[in-house]
């Protein structure tokens, strides 16, 4: 018999059309791998079990009548608890957030999910505001990686990657401000999409201003596509949303490689120390895509690294974030983000702004890079994933998370496609991502590579 949680939301959708299992049979096994898995790997702030099998009831009914409302109609979803959610807390991962209501809107994305049919299975964990390439939080504990769980799961996005990794769902939404679906999508051993930015629109606005992109986080690129056809569409309450998409993603994954030039870069010309087992499965992506018939020259982007204005930036935005609270408040706080929050506040106008210079030349440069090259491939991340509850790897000698994570958040700044493909294991068995980047608005190019990758066997890991 077939394991309903295995399926991808392609499969699930084209079971439903087929009769061959129902949204309610569907919801049913998500539900219980997640009550299974929760103990352990602590993926969920909240489980809604009621509510989802009667989504799924009412989903089950429109595919027996043969008239689903939509492209993902029953399909079982989760969605990160920084996104508003109707009828559900969204705390945020702060005891500092009152979970009293009324919580009656949905954020665009999962007002998007909500149309298609989506069922609502939780809401999955997050450090608090998002603020770390790690998921803990005072108001939730530790969340474990699904491939062992002494050690992390990333983040910001942890949970969602846990989740889509162990079964419990096969889409999740998540936000990527400085890597936080790329990272928990890389060390779990799933796909994640950070889109160019307003692709998917966001509100309320974050505190973090144009860092702040939401992403789909999928067992591969193919669900990944169709998510992002349909959170993809503008909404009128963010005003820095794009328009509609150019042509249907889904449609684009077809396309291959072949005649693409991918720009290879193994450790943004030595500037980041990548450990022997992630540079050769990254190497090994590489050679497939190659075989694919992408012409591949091994090129390195043309700036160094941006971390201090990603800093001025970030920590600007995490004092923005908590600025309102009392300081009763404050002490309730992560004290890590309490550290970054001091050091964002005394940040000047002009320091922001000098900051933003940088983020516009880097734009600039990766604009001419393009003109080279259609795709640029790293590592996604330098390291697999190291012990659960700590910022940074011990003995690493990093001070903040992003001391770890170089390839990821220059292309927050630049607002440009990125994705993580798993792409094998360390001796470990802890899951290697290669990362994609395009240039902004070229998503279908992403997800055309990803899904090559997926085609060819040369992508993806099971926790299962």
């Amino acid at each position: 018999m077939t394991d309903l949680t295995e399926l991808t939301a392609v499969q699930l959708v084209d079971g439903y059309r087929k009769g061959a299992f129902s949204p309610v049979e569907a919801t049913r096994a998500v539900l219980e791998r997640a009550e299974r898995i929760q103990p352990e790997v602590n993926a969920f702030v909240r489980l809604t079990g009621a509510e989802a099998l009667d989504q799924a009831r009412h989903a089950e009914e429109r595919w027996r009548r043969g008239e689903p409302c939509g492209r993902l109609d029953g399909v079982p979803v989760t969605v990160k608890d920084i996104l508003l959610t109707r009828g559900q807390p969204t705390l945020r991962g702060s005891r500092a957030v009152s979970p009293d209501g009324p919580w009656e809107e949905d954020a665009p994305s999962v007002a998007r999910l909500r149309e298609h049919g989506a069922v609502f299975v939780g809401k999955t964990t997050t450090p608090e505001f998002g603020w770390k390439g790690v998921t803990d939080s005072p108001l939730s504990g530790v969340t474990r990686n699904p491939h062992d769980p002494s050690r992390t799961a990333g983040g910001s996005s942890g949970g969602a990657a846990a989740a889509v990794a162990l079964g419990a769902g096969p889409l999740a939404l998540g936000t990527d401000g400085g890597g936080s679906v790329r990272i928990p999508a890389s060390f779990c051993g799933v796909f994640g999409l950070k889109p160019t930015y307003g692709r998917v629109p966001l509100y309320p606005a974050s505190a973090f201003g144009t860092l702040a992109h939401v992403g789909p986080m999928t067992r591969d690129a193919a669900d990944a596509a169709l998510m992002l056809d349909v959170v993809g569409t503008p909404d009128a309450r963010d005003w820095s949303a794009l328009g509609p998409a150019p042509g249907s993603y889904t449609e684009a994954l077809s396309g291959g490689v072949r005649g693409l030039r991918v720009a290879y870069s193994p450790s943004l010309g030595g500037q980041v120390a990548v450990r022997p087992a992630v540079a050769g499965a990254v190497r090994r992506a590489v050679e497939r895509l190659a075989e694919l018939g992408a012409y591949v020259t091994e090129a390195d982007p043309d700036f160094t690294d941006p971390v201090d204005a990603f800093h001025t930036l970030w920590f600007s935005g995490a004092a923005r974030v908590v600025q309102h609270l009392r300081a009763g408040q404050r002490e309730l706080l992560d004290p890590g983000l309490r550290e970054i929050v001091g050091a964002g506040a005394r940040f000047s106008a002009l320091d922001y702004l000098a900051a933003v210079d940088v983020r516009m030349e880097l734009g600039r440069r990766m604009g001419a890079f393009h003109q080279d090259y259609d795709l640029l491939v790293t590592p996604t991340l330098p390291i697999t994933a190291f012990e659960a509850g700590a910022e940074v790897p011990k003995g690493a000698g990093h001070r903040r998370w992003t001391g770890w994570t170089p390839f990821t958040y220059p292309f927050n700044l630049t607002q440009q496609p990125a994705c993580t493909v798993p792409v094998g294991v360390d001796r470990d068995g802890l899951p290697v991502g290669v990362q994609i980047v395009a240039a902004r608005h070229r998503d279908d190019l992403v997800l055309r590579a990803a899904h090559a990758l997926y085609e060819a066997g040369a992508a993806g890991t099971s926790a299962r």
